[in-house]
């Protein structure tokens, strides 16, 4: 006999999970899971193609929004899909999402085509709104389809489940950079959203084929208010949190306070709203299961966990190990198959035992460990190294995929599995989006004092030149104007055999260009970034031929005006000509002793002009060699010291990026903890059994 239920529940409900055969409940689960890795898959895929499509829609200013939309209406509406597939039923919430997320596909692989012309401002923007618009779909694939589980079945049977549908994310971040790559090079960018629409078609005709209604058999009518005042609170507080964390705006800035202020007075009147409503988007009355209350604690801690331990490892993999910024997703596939296997298998060890709290725990403890190795990383460590911190890390966090979901569902009423599943995963997001904000704020206050540091230690150690420049840059970085301040973190830092051969291009231009004058040499060096202007511009001015062939000019020039002043027979003409500073002294001397009657021979003039070009072109000669290893010396000199100066600043900037995410992740051994600490409040619940040759009566199951 069922007890009443309040907030309009049904006496009675149909147990999908006796009713539907097992060869039903795959094929489901089959079309669900797919629906769920487009969702999932959609996250990473994109990423890799970003760059050539802003290059191709000329949007780079709205480089970020191409993910903040998604994230926004996805984040935004999870929990009122939880709360509509309990009133309608998982199927046509589900095919609803589905069908939203395609269409969205479809607009998205469109953006910027012709015929579209300036529909949103063109096509950066086009493909803004469409992602929006995919979020929207993609938020009831991702808080219908972990109900489901609940659905079809048996509370000791979900958590092995529910382990594959955490192992969905962890593969679609090792298939989505790949696939985004191959398609973005092979065939175009716009294919890593059409690639969406016939695996979602094939997920869409098995739900429609073989998905009964799922109905909780709630009847109520709809809390529109709270879920527009949910929408009110969500997307302002991201808004302010991303831009925040981004840099786009200051946290004290207008817009960032105004826009906290918005989410503060929405969730005063969304908390109200819900207290009133009959049928609330977010019952509050949850908030005092201790099971969904502190579950919730622990899954907005993890989540500001998880999501920092990608983003930062993967900082990590960039700045310090010399990974490529389009290679860092699968670099981080050994963390994925660490969640995989943890999902998976704590999922098939808490079916076989009976009990998730203990798993959980085990695996917040490996999670912390994995923290703990993790705030170890320095600049040195070997790859290998890391690989074992991330496998490790997965361990811990991939029980928290299935098991808090499962635990959540069996602490609240049949009719209640949507909202509270839904619910979970917006605490979820939530935290990973704060963690990355809180997160990045200490990556940026960190970087900035141990850039500063490890470029003054690095001038404390070095002489002249180079260690007055380190300590400029040390000095600009601390207050706010040095380059290394504002380095794109995304891009991939040269390696030090990298800078090396960089320069020995740059010493054989030089070497090109004062010895020869080559004009492709001197274009050359103005174009490399590494020199100082000063050093670019003693470069700019060097003759057609050389050094050397600019100082055999200027002797040449000198010989035809004393050939000038001889010919001319002027004896004061003679005299001013040898007054020439520029000319060696013994020239001077000997120039000043030509007796006035000598001038007046035609062929003791061309006697004295010919000693004189004799003893011109010798000391030419000499000026020149001079004058081209002077030149060559002082800028090869100006070369290694931009070497040097080079090494050193990468190496001070390896150092600072590993000790400033090393800090991060002793923060996130904390966030581990606290973790723990929610999780062992929840009340030690164990999963119901299923009785031998126990079995309910079979009934109608509505398609």
């Amino acid at each position: 006999m069922t007890a009443p239920t309040p907030q309009g529940a049904p006496p009675a409900r149909i147990n999908y999970a006796q009713t539907l055969d097992m060869a039903t409940k795959r094929v489901i689960l089959f079309g669900v899971l797919l629906g769920l890795f487009l969702s999932a898959l959609d996250q990473t895929i994109v990423a890799t193609a970003m760059p050539r499509i802003a290059a191709d829609l000329n949007g780079l200013n709205l480089y970020t929004w191409v993910t903040t939309a998604y994230l926004l209406t996805n984040t935004a509406l999870v929990p009122i899909y939880g709360k509509l597939s309990d009133l309608y039923g998982r199927k046509p919430i589900l095919m609803f999402g589905i069908l939203v997320f395609l269409f969205g596909s479809a607009l998205c692989g469109l953006s910027g085509e012709p015929f579209l012309g300036d529909l949103f401002g063109g096509g950066m923007m086009q493909l803004v709104v469409f992602r929006g618009l995919q979020g929207i779909g993609a938020a009831a694939l991702g808080s219908v389809a972990f109900a489901i589980i609940a659905d079809l079945f048996e509370p000791i049977d979900r958590p092995r489940y529910q382990g594959l549908f955490g192992a969905v994310f962890g593969l679609s971040s090792v298939i989505g950079p790949l696939l985004g790559g191959f398609l973005t090079d092979n065939i175009s960018w716009r294919w890593v959203f059409y690639v969406n629409l016939p695996l979602g078609l094939i997920a869409l005709a098995f739900i429609a084929s073989k998905m009964p209604r799922l109905a909780s058999g709630l009847q109520a009518r709809v809390d529109w208010l709270g879920a527009a005042l949910i929408i009110v609170f969500a997307v302002p507080l991201l808004l302010a949190l991303t831009w925040g964390a981004d840099g786009n705006y200051g946290w004290t800035s207008p817009t960032i306070l105004g826009l906290f202020g918005l989410s503060a007075a929405a969730l005063i009147a969304f908390l109200f709203a819900q207290s009133r409503h009959p049928s609330p988007i977010l019952p509050l009355t949850l908030f005092r299961n201790p099971t969904f209350a502190w579950g919730a604690v622990a899954r907005f801690l993890i989540g500001a966990g998880f999501l920092g331990a990608i983003l930062f490892l993967s900082l990590y993999l960039v700045q310090v190990q010399g990974v490529s910024a389009t290679k860092a997703g699968t670099a981080t596939i050994p963390l994925t198959v660490g969640l995989i296997i943890g999902a998976i298998g704590s999922g098939q060890i808490a079916s076989r035992i009976g009990r998730y709290k203990p798993l959980m725990l085990i695996g917040l403890v490996v999670a912390a460990l994995g923290f703990f190795s993790l705030s170890t990383l320095n600049a040195d460590t070997p790859y290998s190294a890391v690989v074992l911190r991330m496998v490790l890390l997965g361990l811990g966090l991939g029980p928290a995929l299935p098991l808090y979901t499962t635990a959540l569902q069996l602490s609240v009423k049949p009719w209640e599995i949507g909202v509270a599943t839904s619910a979970g995963q917006f605490f979820q997001q939530m935290g990973g989006t704060i963690g990355t904000a809180v997160f990045g704020a200490v990556l940026t206050a960190g970087l900035t004092t141990n850039l500063a540091t490890q470029f003054a230690a690095q001038a404390a150690a070095q002489q002249g030149t180079v260690a007055t420049t380190l300590k400029g840059i040390s000095a600009g970085i601390r207050s706010g104007s040095g380059e290394n301040r504002n380095q794109d973190r995304n891009a991939t830092p040269q390696s030090p055999e990298q800078i090396r051969a960089t320069f020995a291009g740059l010493r054989r231009n030089v070497t090109q260009a004062i010895e020869t004058g080559d004009r492709e040499a001197i274009a050359a060096i103005q174009n490399n970034k590494t020199l100082p202007d000063e050093a670019k511009q003693q470069l700019t001015n060097i003759p057609a031929g050389g050094v050397a062939a600019g100082v055999t000019a200027g002797f040449g020039q000198a010989y035809n005006a004393i050939a000038a002043a001889v010919n001319s027979g002027d004896p004061a003409r003679l005299a001013a000509a040898a007054a020439n500073p520029q000319l060696p002294a013994e020239l001077r001397a000997r120039l000043a002793q030509i007796p006035a009657q000598a001038l007046a021979s035609p062929q003791a003039r061309a006697q004295i002009l010919a000693g004189i070009k004799q003893g011109l072109d010798a000391a030419a000669a000499a000026a020149a060699r001079q004058a081209q290893q002077q030149a060559l010396s002082a800028a090869l000199k100006g070369v290694n010291d931009g070497e040097q100066v080079a090494l050193l600043s990468a190496r001070a900037t390896k150092v600072a990026f590993a000790q400033t995410v090393a800090s991060i992740y002793r923060y996130s051994i904390v966030v581990a903890a606290l973790a723990f600490l929610a999780t062992l409040m929840m009340p030690n619940l164990s999963m119901p059994t299923r009785q031998k040759g126990e079995r309910m009566a079979p009934a109608h199951a509505e398609i």
